[in-house]
């Protein structure tokens, strides 16, 4: 049957799955050069380091800045368009690796591929939740999340096998191809939300205010896992206690276990206390990281860390998408999930200076302050305003 034929889906339960199969397929392409581009970068083009890292990098730029675009985009013309303009970049974006431009041309790959990216992510997140029940938001939002936890974790594995199997330009091939699969599903998908027409002809601003606290408490929280991710291996090296990938897999493992089976926990206790918590227990699995001597605490701390990293996302998307109208959703979660990417951009350099001026440890106990840091805005700034909107309600 041609997916002109196919008929549309129509089930709540599979439409959400089909915006999640369209964002994996995304992810899934982005995940699978990761392992990939270096080794070409620093082999076939020989390059060089400095050169790798600006190739992996330049897809951050574009996927921070164009985001809260593709929120406003997602207001004024529907989710289901944003997700196809998205998919489509995606796919120009894998496209693009198989011409032979050099580091510039892989540079520009890069940069429409974090467009595009950014516009699945942020229209997908208001289009599930634009299907979801009130009360099973918060749930709905962390599972969805966990479509580019599974593609960055299966698209290098599969990237590797592509490439020693077939060569650069079938994976190249495959980076293109995928997002066009996501771009077919999605057009079988019902998207209810229909833009209001006062929308294009009144100037919002792309920054949703309702967003920027909330987010910036979700940047303070990403901090810690930028030390994670570029030092934990490091730092468990140092120590002799070794295995830090181990460590990392367990965090990794323990953010999907607790999005399965803690993943209502923001609707039934409310956002609010969700993320104070998940901050504060943030705050003690990257101190217990930090102090480490074996493998069995540093796993611990691993553990702590992946179940309240889990959650804060969630939590404080929840009070976002709960703080606007139907109507501004999109440009108030392209602006909340462009904080995340900067917390993230921003954790990552922090922590290296932290080694820098003092051990690998101190990266791991300045995530640590950074999410209490985290709590406190949110305990303090966050939650009277949550209880509040509640109230009026």
């Amino acid at each position: 049957m041609s997916a002109e034929a196919a008929p549309p889906i129509t089930r709540p339960g599979a439409a959400f799955a089909g915006i999640f199969a369209v964002t994996f397929c995304g992810l899934l392409a982005v995940g699978a050069v990761l392992p990939v581009l270096p080794r070409y970068v620093d082999g076939p083009l020989g390059a060089g380091n400095v050169a790798v890292g600006v190739v992996i990098g330049a897809y951050a730029i574009t996927g921070l800045l164009l985001r809260p675009f593709a929120g406003r985009f997602a207001d004024r013309r529907g989710r289901k368009p944003a997700v196809l303009v998205g998919s489509l970049l995606m796919a120009v974006g894998g496209f693009l690796y198989l011409l032979p431009l050099g580091v510039g041309g892989l540079i520009a790959a890069r940069l429409v591929l974090g467009a595009g990216e950014g516009t699945v992510f942020v229209a997908g997140s208001a289009w599930i939740v634009d299907l979801a029940p009130p009360q099973r938001r918060g749930r709905v939002i962390g599972l969805y999340g966990l479509a580019v936890w599974a593609g960055l974790s299966i698209g290098p594995l599969l990237g590797e096998l592509i490439q020693h199997g077939a060569g650069y330009t079938a994976v190249w091939i495959f980076a293109g191809v995928l997002p066009l699969v996501g771009a077919l599903i999605a057009l079988r998908v019902p998207d209810p939300f229909r833009p209001h027409k006062w929308l294009e002809h009144e100037h919002h601003s792309l920054i949703a205010r309702e967003a920027v606290v909330p987010g910036a408490a979700l940047a303070l929280g990403s901090a810690g896992y930028a030390a994670l991710a570029g030092f934990v291996v490091l730092h468990l090296d140092a120590r002799g206690v070794g295995h830090g990938a181990l460590v990392f897999g367990a965090f990794a493992t323990m953010v999907v276990l607790t999005r399965l089976a803690g993943g209502d926990l923001p609707d039934r206790v409310g956002p609010a206390r969700v993320a104070v918590a998940a901050a504060l227990v943030e705050a003690v699995g990257l101190t217990t990281i930090a102090f480490a001597q074996s493998l069995t605490v540093a796993i611990a701390g691993a553990l702590a860390m992946g179940a309240a990293f889990s959650l804060l996302y969630p939590s404080l998307s929840l009070i976002v998408v709960n703080s606007v109208s139907e109507a501004r959703r999109g440009a108030a979660l392209g602006t909340f999930t462009a904080f995340f990417d900067a917390g993230v951009g921003l954790g990552a350099p922090l922590a290296g200076a932290a080694v820098a001026l003092s051990s690998y440890e101190g990266s791991f106990l300045l995530g640590a302050a950074i999410a209490l840091g985290s709590a406190a805005l949110i305990a303090v700034a966050v939650a009277p305003r949550s209880r509040a909107l509640v109230a009026s309600r």
